[in-house]
């Protein structure tokens, strides 16, 4: 075998092997196939599937049951950015499983069971940013530093039920942290200086309940934290707050409050600390309990911060909360705060001589209280607030909007102003507000109709989840308008707000707008029309789709513009459905066929007057009027000899000459004439039919004349119908002068046949052939 057969048998073994690969990977996390990110969570792998490629750039493989990663499980994923294993069965990791992925920059191994943490795993993650370690079961981080050689470490996130010591140098190597996350309650051993060693940390986050451990953390961390977050402690025994005054040497500027228990008794100590804290700006308590009333032991001793600016209480639960009536311990530390936030705390009344001292005061929050429009005017007593310019009251018991605004009106430098989700219902015509106000949230109040009672100085309005059904109000200042969840149909008029840039319409009843309704705002930029049922008509179509710009005016077309009708478009795309030509120019279809009608109608007028097509209708009606009478009338019905079908043109002869030989002949005949027999006001052409029927026979004088006369045709085909429908001679021709068979139109068409298939009897004009003429006609009138 040649070298070269060598090497096509090696590498077609290689790719063999790397297609069965990535088959088995395929098989066990289908997601993976041609994918940079393969998403392996919760399937059910007791394994990290075999067959990762370079292509792969984030692995996630939580929510599994894997206890083992070993050395070749990651060996080709050398360009993976993120490794998830979270909440797996982890219990052993080899030495060098990592090796392969220097570029890895988040890895999380958090909620697993390692008891213990290896040096080597981390060594080879020199491009490692965020890392997890909690939720495991290590009671310590070794001896030493496992940490030491992630340099570019940004996120550190550990601890444990079980975790109870920190030694010195279980940190050394990290130098700057943006977030560490100790989650230690049971952490009972710390060895000072541990943490000595990071010089900076941005967000650290302690959970620990042992005072003790605390203050010595904290100890170390006095000048390298920027913002502490505490949770689950509690501060509840006078004697342990002593520990935590080093905390008043602290360089932090915010301070945090998770879960965490305060008293009466420690509340003066807490607030002492953090007042001597030479950088404080900012306090927060989020989701803690108060056991007390306000009525502290001791006076706040404290000195007035110079820096805190912020106070943040939320879902403060105070189990008495109505029996805080007197925060006057308080008072003096409130001047320098300019922004307060007290939301979900159960604040019915924030009392006038707080509300004084609050005299820096920019920014309050007093959202999803209990605050209603008696507490309101107390709260917000003359000289209260003074500095203020933004005010949150929503989710409060306010129902009385008149009222609102003049508790509110003595606020001079009040801009925005949110009273969301109040119940104010009907609102009155003239209301009284601060002369700078220019924010205004009404939504979810459960008004049905605005009125002049909004203020003309507006620039924002907010009336969105309302029952309106129109807006009209004149705010020239106005610039964006938020009327989402109504059950408008158009769009506002613009004259009414000429300076609107930003409207919201979505979820209303609008049906369309148009291009003339659009280019009236002339300075929008942003119109929400989403989640409208549009009608889409062509108009509206042609509009939407071609106007120029207006995708960046929309905000989120097209996804959430469709049809509602016509109902073979309802739920599609507006900007993808295109109607037809008969849809969309229905008028111009409709006139073009009716154009198109006339114009057959007029052609089969002609061709009708050509052919004489009016009079083939009205034989045929005449025919099938024939035809519902009887074939034959009874004997006693008839009363003629002879119907004498002849022109007008004709009558000298008839009536002076045939009428007298025959009526005066020996016996003499009974004919039947329409000029003396037909019944006066019956229709002529039941005169034909009868007399017909009633006549044995049916003389025809024919002549040029005859074949010119439609009645005479008439009375033809009237006895050419009981000649053919009862085989007798009914018909009897008298040929008054010779006709040629051209001349005899193409309608008498039966005549001709008549002509052709019966004797007729030719009138002499020599006298002594005429009384022969006369014996025939007789024989054939008594046949």
């Amino acid at each position: 075998m040649t070298t070269h057969t060598w090497q096509v048998w090696a590498f077609c073994m290689v790719l063999a092997a790397n297609l069965s690969e990535e088959q088995v990977l395929k098989q066990a996390c289908p997601s993976c196939d041609d994918t940079q990110v393969c998403n392996c969570s919760a399937m059910g792998l007791d394994f990290i599937p075999s067959g990762l490629t370079v292509k792969i750039t984030v692995l996630d493989l939580a929510h599994n049951r894997i206890k083992r990663i070993r050395s070749q499980d990651l060996q080709q994923a050398v360009n993976l950015r993120q490794l998830l294993l979270q909440s797996n069965e982890i219990s052993f990791i080899d030495e060098d499983s990592f090796r392969s992925l220097g570029k890895l920059e988040l890895l999380d191994l958090s909620n697993n069971s390692l008891a213990r943490l290896s040096p080597a795993w981390f060594g080879p993650l020199l491009s490692l940013q965020l890392l997890h370690l909690q939720g495991n079961s290590y009671r310590d981080l070794g001896k030493s530093s496992p940490f030491s050689s992630l340099r570019n470490l940004s996120s550190l996130h550990l601890g444990n039920p079980q975790f109870s010591v920190i030694r010195q140098g279980n940190f050394d190597g990290i130098e700057l942290l943006d977030k560490l996350w100790i989650d230690g309650g049971n952490l009972s051993q710390y060895e000072p200086g541990s943490l000595k060693s990071i010089k900076k940390i941005n967000h650290m986050i302690l959970n620990i309940t042992s005072i003790t451990v605390f203050s010595a953390i904290v100890r170390d961390l006095l000048h390298s934290v920027t913002w502490l977050e505490v949770r689950e402690i509690t501060f509840s025994i006078p004697p342990e707050m002593q520990l935590l005054r080093v905390m008043s040497s602290s360089s932090a500027n915010k301070i945090s409050f998770k879960q965490t228990l305060l008293t009466d008794a420690t509340v003066p100590e807490v607030v002492s600390i953090l007042e001597d804290m030479p950088k404080l700006v900012e306090v927060e308590i989020i989701d803690s309990r108060l056991l007390g009333t306000g009525r502290w032991k001791m006076q706040i001793q404290a000195n007035q911060s110079q820096t805190l600016r912020v106070l943040t209480i939320k879902k403060l639960s105070i189990e008495e909360f109505y029996l805080f009536t007197d925060l006057h311990a308080v008072e003096s530390l409130l001047s320098p705060l300019t922004q307060v936030t007290v939301v979900n705390t159960k604040v019915f009344l924030v009392p006038c001589n707080i509300s004084q001292h609050l005299v820096s005061l920019e920014y309050l929050d007093l959202s999803a209280n209990l605050l209603g429009d008696q507490s309101l005017e107390h709260s917000a007593c003359q000289h209260g607030w003074p500095s203020l310019q933004t005010l949150n009251l929503s989710q409060n018991s306010l129902s009385d909007l008149e009222m609102t605004g003049k508790s509110l009106s003595h606020l001079r430098k009040l801009i925005l102003l949110d009273i969301s989700q109040n119940n104010f219902g009907v609102i009155p015509d003239v209301c009284e507000w601060p002369k700078t106000l220019k924010y205004l949230n009404l939504s979810s109040t459960q008004i049905p109709k605005l009125t002049t009672c909004i203020p003309l100085t507006l620039e924002v309005l907010d009336v969105s989840a309302n029952n309106l059904r129109e807006f009209g109000l004149q705010l020239p200042l106005l610039k964006e308008l938020y009327l989402a969840k109504n059950q408008l149909k158009t769009l506002p008029g613009a004259a009414p707000i000429p300076n609107i840039v930003v409207m919201s319409v979505r979820r209303n009843k609008l049906n369309s707008f148009s291009r003339e309704e659009f280019e009236s705002f002339k300075k929008m930029e942003l119109l929400d029309a989403s989640d409208n049922n549009f009608i889409c008509s062509c108009e509206f179509l042609s509009f939407i789709q071609h106007e120029a710009g207006i995708a960046q005016v929309l905000v989120g077309w097209p996804d959430k513009y469709t049809c509602d009708s016509p109902l073979e478009v309802r739920g599609a795309q507006v900007g993808a459905v295109h109607l037809s030509l008969l849809e969309c120019h229905r008028s111009l279809v409709v006139s073009l066929i009716c154009v198109l009608v006339v114009l057959v109608i007029l052609v089969l007028v002609a061709v009708g007057y050509k052919y004489h097509a009016v009079w083939y209708l009205r034989m045929t009606w005449a025919w099938l009027q024939a035809k519902r009478k009887p074939k034959r009338a009874p004997p006693k019905d008839i009363c003629y000899d002879a119907f004498v079908s002849y022109s007008e043109n004709d009558s000298e002869w008839v009536e002076n000459i045939m009428v007298r030989e025959l009526e005066q002949a020996c016996p003499p005949f009974r004919l039947c004439l329409h000029k003396r027999d037909f019944v006066p006001g019956k229709w002529i052409v039941d005169n034909i039919i009868d007399s017909i029927e009633k006549s044995h026979k049916t003389l025809f004088v024919l002549s040029e004349h005859f074949v010119q006369s439609e009645w005479c045709k008439y009375e033809l085909d009237f006895s050419h119908f009981r000649l053919f429908d009862e085989n007798n001679d009914a018909a009897i021709l008298i040929l008054l002068e010779p006709i040629q068979s051209k001349a005899i139109p193409k309608r008498f068409c039966k005549l001709r046949k008549i002509m052709n298939t019966k004797t007729y009897l030719e009138w002499p004009l020599e006298e002594d052939k005429q009384e022969m003429f006369w014996f025939n006609l007789k024989v054939a009138l008594k046949s």
